[in-house]
């Protein structure tokens, strides 16, 4: 393959440290940086102390400004063979800019999980409704879908989105394409380097703040689960980790309670490796979650939901319980906390799990395979999804004037 150059457009600077987020598109640039490609990341937001040093791995970045003639030159300047959008906003924000500029370049991207499906779950919950009384018709997913369309290909973390994508909004199956986290094997001698059940102790859960599920699962935890739970286990506690902690959070910090709220873990995968298991009944959300994708890989079981374990498991056995009913969980979360028989065995659950459904050789050429065939049959692509192409002409009417007004409307401040 010659040389190509992909442009990654991010929503922010990846922080693998704070995100599930960060961690998969760090896994996906160094994918690419794998096949041969070279890799440009461009982003408008401000970096953070906790910004993945990228150019230490041979990535150029690049500063960039939302709303601004300079991005039209940047695009000229780097002439870039594939633009990847780091989530639809970004593709809304500076898709029509692409088009312009670089009509032939392949746009691909790379949903995280679909916002659409999360808002619809995160109002419901609200509301007090069940997972199926969701209405995922919105505005929002009206904005979704239309970025998915606009692109050529959407790189989508969950099966069951998929589902959803194909069922449920009609999308064409050539214009999704399923990549789950893509994680390093685990082997004999990983699980030889494991803390053994007597080393660990506690439940952890873990989580980025900024990411409202994870915020009403500890207030769930902290209400409903743990009231009860340490009850079970007296001695035993539970350990909040979580990076952009706001005071609200920090201020559940309870001693006598043994709920304590520790803010950023410097190593998500170390700490959890420290603790007993990973406790996570997630009421709410989309994707997969990466906490769990990150116990399995340091051998630390876990008690979630059937909305925390969505699309993961595949038929195979889950690396703990599952369960939905809060007096079921809290029985079977001691029982597994207690019993080293049932605590090992799902502790080898996930070792299958994580290697058959997130194992990255499994993946990778697939899907690098798959991106080139589309890049050099692109225009029968596109003509393959004339809505799009619809959707594309009347966005760039439409998203380009308004973009263009506030160009001149901040030229004037």
């Amino acid at each position: 393959m010659t040389l190509k150059r992909i442009l990654i457009i991010g929503l922010v600077w990846p922080e693998p440290t704070s995100s599930a987020a960060g961690t998969r598109m760090i896994q996906l640039i160094n994918l690419f940086l794998s096949k041969g490609f070279e890799v440009v990341f461009a982003s408008a937001a401000s970096k953070s102390d906790f910004s993945f040093d990228l150019k230490g791995i041979g990535v150029t970045e690049r500063d960039i400004k939302l709303n601004d003639e300079s991005f039209n030159d940047f695009l000229r300047e780097i002439n870039p063979d594939v633009v990847m959008f780091d989530r639809f906003m970004v593709e809304e924000q500076y898709g029509w800019r692409v088009q312009q500029e670089c009509p032939d370049a392949f746009k691909l991207l790379d949903t995280e999980d679909l916002h659409a499906l999360r808002h619809a779950r995160q109002q419901a919950a609200k509301k007090g409704l069940k997972t199926e009384s969701i209405n995922l018709f919105t505005d929002m997913a009206k904005r979704e879908i239309a970025s998915i369309l606009r692109c050529d290909l959407s790189l989508i973390i969950s099966k069951i989105e998929m589902g959803i994508l194909s069922d449920q909004f009609k999308v064409d199956s050539s214009l999704i394409y399923y990549l789950p986290f893509l994680e390093e094997e685990i082997t004999a001698q990983t699980i030889q380097n494991w803390k053994t059940f007597e080393e660990r102790k506690d439940f952890i859960f873990i989580g980025n703040f900024l990411h409202e599920p994870n915020w009403h699962t500890v207030q769930f935890l902290k209400a409903k689960i743990w009231p009860q739970l340490r009850k079970k286990l007296p001695g035993v506690s539970l350990n909040i980790y979580g990076a952009y902690a706001s005071q609200k959070v920090l201020q559940l910090n309870n001693s006598e309670e043994k709920f304590y709220v520790h803010g950023r873990a410097k190593d998500a995968r170390d700490t959890i490796a420290k603790h007993r298991i990973l406790l996570a009944p997630i009421q709410f959300g989309a994707g997969v979650k990466g906490k769990f994708v990150d116990a399995m890989q340091v051998g630390t079981p876990s008690a979630t939901t059937s909305i925390g374990a969505e699309a993961m498991k595949e038929g195979l056995n889950w690396n703990g319980i599952i369960e939905d009913d809060s007096e079921l969980f809290i029985q079977q979360a001691a029982a597994l906390y207690q019993n080293k028989n049932l605590w090992l065995n799902a502790q080898k659950n996930g070792v299958k799990l994580l290697n058959q459904h997130y194992g990255k050789a499994k993946f990778e050429d697939m899907f690098i395979e798959k991106l080139q065939d589309l890049m050099h049959n692109l225009n029968k692509h596109r003509e393959h999804n004339f809505i799009g192409q619809i959707l594309q002409y009347h966005t760039t009417q439409s998203t380009r004037y308004m973009s263009l007004w506030i160009e001149e409307k901040n030229k004037n401040k």
